[in-house]
């Protein structure tokens, strides 16, 4: 039987300023863009795609029910520079069983950006 869901692909984030926000990505993730125009910013990270678009509805609230956590080696030093770059502390660093470590900021734009230490990964 052939699998159908072939894993995760892309995550996308909705910015109300779509060139601030590439530029504060491309600092943040330290990668240009593959893919930019004004309806859509793709960056390739470790081979996943983080992906910008248009805010749709800039009043609305947004909501972290749903967070991609990005891999990282040293989550405290990583978690430091993202807050130097202007992102909000929403989880700090924090151990969650077997050596891994998870934390949660807000970019600019009020969306969540998990990052997670895992040793069982590579």
């Amino acid at each position: 039987m052939e699998t159908k869901i072939l894993g995760l692909r892309t995550t996308i984030y909705r910015v109300a300023d779509i060139q601030a926000a590439t530029e504060w990505y491309i600092k943040a993730f330290e990668t240009q863009p593959y893919f930019s125009e004004s309806f859509y910013v793709g960056f390739e990270i470790g081979g996943y795609e983080l992906g910008l678009q248009p805010e749709v509805d800039p009043e609305k609230d947004k909501t972290d029910n749903v967070v991609a956590y990005w891999g990282v080696n040293d989550i405290h030093a990583e978690f430091d520079r993202f807050l130097g770059l202007g992102a909000t502390a929403h989880e700090k660093p924090k151990e969650v069983g077997g050596g891994i470590m998870v934390a949660i900021l807000k970019d600019l734009w009020g969306n969540a950006i998990g990052l997670i230490y895992n040793p069982h990964f590579t």
